[in-house]
């Protein structure tokens, strides 16, 4: 094959490695039909089918899974000696791309990044907000987020931030007529607003600890959100009850407007950690940046 063709051999493993070509195409900075008459020529070249495309997404042929475990540790290979080339530069440099909820993003990561980012003017950050609990490798991340410490074998955790407790909060116009809830179960008398993730296949239980006791409601309400800072906004303008973490809603609730609820019912979690892959070794930029992240009480 022609040394020309190394390109679109990148491209069939971001393709099969994503699961998509709308996700491939982002991580290649390329557009999506682009990249699929990228992989149908290349198809044609070797002269056999390297991925089967349906509407759940795109997977390897057996002819393409084998060509994709032959070819991608290689390229890593490549990658990688690419990158330790750079590291012999004065300036760290190249682009660090992370998965993180948009509360992760803009409470804990983004203060910091704030002041990392003028002193290495070579880093580049990608930050994208999805609330998808992602395969950080198949999906082109160098870094996720997310609350606790409890991931896969082969993922370093590092904690990022401090532990995080929700409160239930609601305007004074939402009580103007209405009882404060008592118990969890009397959430199912009030407009509750939910939040929809894709890693829950669904809307987001309520969960509560009170002493020994656990449990976890399905409230009910007019609205959802896929985002948190949306769901602050509804109920702030009194369209129900929110789920929120403490330190975006308490300075509202210390003013008077907003009022907590069931506040000897709501938990506290570890707080955010990142996560990377544990069997390469991380780039100057990848170290500075976590050290730069690194929670320090």
């Amino acid at each position: 094959m022609p040394r020309d063709s190394f390109g679109d051999l990148h491209a069939f493993i971001a393709v099969a490695r994503a699961g998509s070509f709308t996700r491939a195409a982002a991580q290649l900075r390329v557009s999506q039909p682009a990249l699929s008459y990228t992989i149908r020529e290349l198809e044609e070249k070797l002269g056999v089918r390297l991925l089967m495309r349906s509407t759940r997404g795109v997977s390897p042929t057996e002819a393409g899974q084998r060509l994709l475990d032959r070819l991608a540790p290689e390229f890593d290979g490549i990658d990688e000696g690419i990158q330790a080339l750079s590291e012999l530069r004065d300036e760290p440099m190249g682009t660090i791309r992370i998965s993180a909820i948009d509360y992760a993003i803009r409470s804990t990561i983004w203060p910091k990044l704030a002041k990392f980012l003028p002193k290495y003017p070579d880093i580049k950050v990608e930050l994208i907000n999805e609330y998808a609990s992602v395969d950080i490798v198949a999906n082109g991340y160098d870094a996720g987020v997310r609350f606790g410490q409890e991931l896969a074998q082969d993922m370093i955790s590092v904690r990022i931030g401090p532990d995080i407790r929700n409160m239930i909060v609601g305007a004074k116009s939402y009580f103007a007529d209405r009882r404060r809830p008592k118990t969890p179960q009397d959430l199912m008398e009030h407009a509750c607003i939910n939040l929809r993730t894709t890693t829950y296949g669904g809307l987001y239980d309520w969960e509560f600890v009170k002493g020994k006791k656990t449990l976890s409601a399905r409230v009910e309400g007019p609205l959802v959100f896929n985002n948190a800072y949306d769901i602050f906004d509804a109920a702030k303008a009194g369209f129900g009850l929110a789920y929120l973490p403490e330190d975006l809603v308490r300075p509202l609730v210390t003013k008077g407007h907003l009022i907590s609820v069931l506040e000897d019912w709501c938990p506290t979690w570890a707080g955010f950690h990142l996560y990377y892959p544990n069997r390469r070794q991380p780039s100057r930029a990848m170290t500075l940046l976590v050290d730069a992240l690194r929670h320090r009480p």
